[in-house]
């Protein structure tokens, strides 16, 4: 897939709220149209509700993972800094999504505000679309008219002093692993990711998996009595495949 293509197909993803992503990735393995990318309660994919969604108002947000991890100095560790998130940024497809998995200690790991105006605003910078992490941040007004997304775990008004610990690896955030490099997909639901090779796949069984429940959903409409729905749902639970008649 080419660059432009691939930038095509993520825009077009935006039509689907996140739910809808969940459905085809790996919610429901039986379905002909779930790619069953993952155990869908064993593997930690999408965010639980420690993450809350701060702009609502921006809709769905969708890019390629960064990853990086912030916590407490350290003396002898002074080889990264926010430059280095940057350049990870700047170097990765576009449009990005930075996941930041945030690791201090628990006496302080509620009132981190850690990504406020002058971060968000240099990373929008080379291209970040959204940020999703396992704490708080702050200058949530500052940040607003930017249209970067935040999926966080509250907001805080301040920080103390705090470094990169590293850059570009697998992190964890509000019950999601990520890698760097995979799909992130985001709305006021929460996030989910899927493997970026699988762009296309994702993209083609969301627009028919929604066909398909445009359908359902009008015979719905049009029920009067549990054996309508019994017959439209064919016998068997929401999600599940229809029985030929």
């Amino acid at each position: 897939m080419s660059a432009r293509s691939s930038q095509e197909a993520l825009e077009a993803l935006k039509q689907f709220d996140t739910p809808s992503i969940t459905n085809v990735v790996a919610t429901y393995p039986t379905h002909p149209l779930c790619l069953g990318l993952y155990n869908p309660w064993s593997e930690n994919w999408y965010t639980d509700q420690t993450i809350k969604c701060i702009y609502p108002d921006l809709g769905r947000t969708v890019g390629y993972a960064v990853t990086c991890v912030f916590g407490l100095p350290e003396p002898g560790f002074k080889n990264l800094s926010f430059l280095d998130v940057i350049d990870a940024l700047d170097a990765s497809p576009q449009p990005t999504i930075l996941a930041i998995q945030q690791k201090f200690p628990p006496e302080i790991a509620g009132k981190v505000g850690l990504a406020g105006g002058n971060m968000t605003a240099s990373a929008k910078a080379v291209g970040c679309v959204g940020v999703v992490s396992n704490g708080p941040s702050r200058d949530i007004d500052e940040i607003r008219p930017m249209k970067v997304q935040y999926l966080l775990s509250g907001i805080t008004p301040g920080h103390g002093d705090m470094a990169v610990h590293a850059v570009n690896v697998p992190v964890s955030v509000g019950g999601m692993d990520v890698a760097p490099g995979e799909i992130i997909h985001m709305d006021e639901n929460g996030a989910c990711k899927f493997p970026a090779n699988k762009l296309d796949a994702v993209l083609e069984n969301a627009t028919a998996l929604a066909v398909e429940e445009e359908s359902r959903i009008a015979a719905f409409q049009s029920a009067r009595n549990a054996d309508d729905v019994r017959a439209i749902l064919g016998g068997h639970s929401y999600g599940k495949k229809e029985e030929a008649e």
